[in-house]
């Protein structure tokens, strides 16, 4: 098994359910794992996953206003599963730098997981 790590994928965007996250936007931290199982030792871009364009997939969803997180997670679990089918396991964590909660610091998120 191989693990392919997209970590600290920083984006700016207007997801939230509140009319203030949608007119002023948020900083959105993006991680995702993608376990697969390759047919042999990798020596060709082919024989893996091409981390570019899992990284262009996820930026084209993040531009997309989306109330939930949970909605953009459970999307790009998808579209990523349809890659590749190696994939044998895929997790994606979405965090909200700064949510809309008076008082509170740090992130909040959420973490969407498929197993195959």
């Amino acid at each position: 098994m191989v693990t392919i790590h997209l970590h600290q994928l920083r984006f700016f965007c207007f997801h939230g359910i509140h009319p203030e996250e949608r007119l002023i936007g948020n900083e959105f931290i993006v991680n995702i794992d993608i376990d697969f199982e390759p047919a042999e030792i990798i020596r060709e871009l082919d024989e893996t996953i091409n981390y570019v364009t899992v990284y262009e997939l996820v930026k084209k969803r993040m531009s997309i206003a989306t109330p939930l997180l949970e909605t953009i997670g459970q999307e790009l679990l998808a579209s990523i599963s349809e890659l590749d089918t190696r994939i044998r396991k895929l997790q994606i964590r979405i965090e909200k730098s700064n949510p809309p909660i008076e008082g509170f610091e740090g992130t909040v998120g959420v973490t969407c997981t498929k197993q195959y």
